[in-house]
């Protein structure tokens, strides 16, 4: 059966949320890919991942951090950060199912405000307590600081990128 998609359809679609959709995908698989592409001896596909690398040492604190999937490469970006896509990984497929459930903190106003900004300090209150010295780099800790951080960030982002596109005319 084919779908007839309508030219209606077409402008009521939401193109916020499927522009997010597909950063969060970029971002999921281009820190994974790029010590594979890296390693790679067919043409152009280095060259991919150094734009990878170059984005992951834009946004990453410590990209040399990062797991060596295919010795030497390394991941674009530590853990730290990785674990933070995967909490938005994980909040964008709970909204998945359109949004309803009580965590949703856009939800609570003010009170969802602060628990997001609870959240969202996981990530840089571990990388300050690194840099003070009272712990090393581990790939288990900042994982689970930076998914923490994700999952904060997209409890309160993720319904507000993916209304309608007619509430967001209203």
């Amino acid at each position: 059966m084919q779908r007839i998609t309508t030219q209606s359809q077409i402008r009521n679609r939401n193109w916020t949320s499927a522009i997010a959709d597909f950063v969060l995908a970029c971002m999921v698989v281009g820190p994974l890919f790029a010590p594979f592409l890296s390693a790679s001896m067919l043409p152009l596909l280095p060259g991919i991942a150094a734009i990878i690398y170059t984005m992951g040492m834009h946004v990453c604190p410590q990209p040399e951090m990062g797991l060596a999937l295919v010795p030497p490469f390394t991941m674009a970006v530590c853990m730290r950060c990785y674990g933070t896509v995967l909490g938005l990984l994980i909040t964008r497929l709970l909204y998945a199912n359109g949004g309803t459930g009580f965590y949703w903190l856009t939800q609570y106003g003010l009170l969802g405000a602060m628990l997001t900004s609870l959240l969202m300090m996981a990530y840089p209150a571990e990388l300050a307590a690194q840099v003070v010295g009272l712990w090393n780099f581990n790939n288990y800790v900042v994982t689970l600081f930076g998914l923490i951080t994700g999952v904060g960030i997209g409890l309160f982002f993720w319904p507000i990128l993916h209304k309608q596109a007619k509430t967001l005319i209203d």
